[in-house]
């Protein structure tokens, strides 16, 4: 059995897609907003493989040959979320967006979450950045205990409570009563946002964050993969997402960094099977705080771990870059924008990469997933013969 390894680079859009003003993203461009922002992109290793052939990027120009190939991905579904952009990957295309909460959730599903998880109470209940309700609300929530609950454009319920306040144990199973409560309300996911640092401009976010995601539908290529007998290897927020469906194996990570190296070391010993990898820096550290410097940073690190990811290959492997949505760090607003995301398939057995073009969605690379192991995806065109 061959190596698909897939990683996400969250959030790294590549250019607003057709109903994206609809979304109140028209001109969102994650990669070349960010580039422009920051004076180019140094990104060689990507450059070499494409990336600059997909959308234009200042400092990463298209490739003459690239060694990879390349297209970009377009979503169908509804909403511009990490969960509905993972489970269209997998072939779970939603004609439904999850419920989104722009004024706070109702009275009603906070007094039951009350009840059902025994937390004292809460602070917040408004949209809000995640950074920023830190320095609103930290000090009260170390002085009361209350934790901290908050919500974004996406369909998330987020608690964020101080680690010397409150036991990770306690917030993960307050988050669990959200997550059984909030399937009724279509809420997508709770987020367990553990945080240290004393005072206003001093919290931090830890990566001890959990994701609660709502089960996905039952038939996804992660489940069929699983009854063929092929082995997933989750890492970073990927088992979260799928609530543990379909995967073997799961690695936490601390950071984008720690998660480059587990997946090298990973592919150094991994006989054979699905690994799914999501690098969650570019969106949670950077694009959420629209910070393109750092947004940047974060792009050359990935690059620069390449060259060491692909000489882990063996023939007939096969690596594919992609993201769940954008993040663009130039826009107004601290949310996810509606974008295109880019493709890079790099095969070890070939020189040279083929145009994917404009795939009419995300389940394509779930339907490439599949064909690659010898199933049949739900959804999805595969371009496996074109890359491999």
């Amino acid at each position: 059995m061959g190596r698909f390894v897939a990683i996400v680079i969250d959030s790294c859009g590549a250019g607003e897609l057709p109903d994206a003003a609809a979304y109140g993203d028209a001109g969102a461009n994650t990669l070349a907003n960010c580039a422009r922002r920051v004076g180019g992109l140094a990104l060689p290793t990507l450059a070499s493989w494409g990336l600059g052939n997909i959308t234009a990027i200042e400092g990463c120009p298209p490739a003459a040959g690239p060694r990879a190939s390349f297209g970009r991905m377009a979503e169908l579904s509804q909403g511009k979320d990490t969960t509905t952009g993972h489970w269209e990957m997998m072939g779970i295309v939603l004609g439904k967006g999850f419920t989104t909460f722009p004024q706070g959730f109702p009275k009603e599903l906070m007094d039951r979450w009350v009840r059902l998880s025994g937390a004292p109470g809460y602070l917040g209940n408004k949209t809000a950045s995640g950074t920023a309700i830190l320095d609103e609300l930290g000090e009260e929530h170390l002085r009361t205990g209350l934790p901290i609950v908050y919500t974004s454009a996406d369909s998330v319920f987020q608690i964020a409570a101080h680690e010397r306040k409150t036991p990770l144990e306690t917030l993960y199973a307050w988050c669990e009563a959200a997550r059984t409560l909030g399937k009724e309300y279509g809420l997508a996911r709770v987020i367990a946002r553990p945080f240290v640092g004393e005072g206003r401009g001093h919290f931090r976010r830890t990566y001890d964050r959990r994701d609660f995601s709502q089960p996905p539908p039952p038939g996804s290529v992660l489940d069929l993969l699983a009854a063929a007998g092929v082995r997933t290897t989750g890492v970073g927020k990927i088992p979260d997402i799928y609530d543990g469906q379909g995967i073997a194996e799961s690695v936490h990570t601390e950071g984008n960094a720690d998660g480059l190296r587990k997946t090298e070391e990973i592919l150094r010993r991994m006989p054979g099977g699905f690994l799914f990898v999501n690098l969650v820096d570019t969106d949670m550290l950077y694009g959420h705080r629209r910070d393109p410097v750092g947004y940047a940073r974060a792009l050359v690190e990935i690059d620069a771990a390449l060259p060491a990811l692909a000489s882990a290959l063996r023939e007939g492997d096969l690596l594919v870059l992609t993201a769940d949505h954008g993040n663009d760090p130039t826009f107004p607003g601290s949310d996810h924008t509606r974008e295109y995301v880019p493709v890079l398939a790099y095969s070890p057995g070939r020189r040279s990469g083929a145009e994917l073009g404009t795939r009419q969605s995300f389940a394509d690379l779930g339907a490439t997933v599949a064909e690659y192991f010898g199933v049949r995806a739900p959804r999805g065109q595969s371009f496996l013969r074109a890359v491999a």
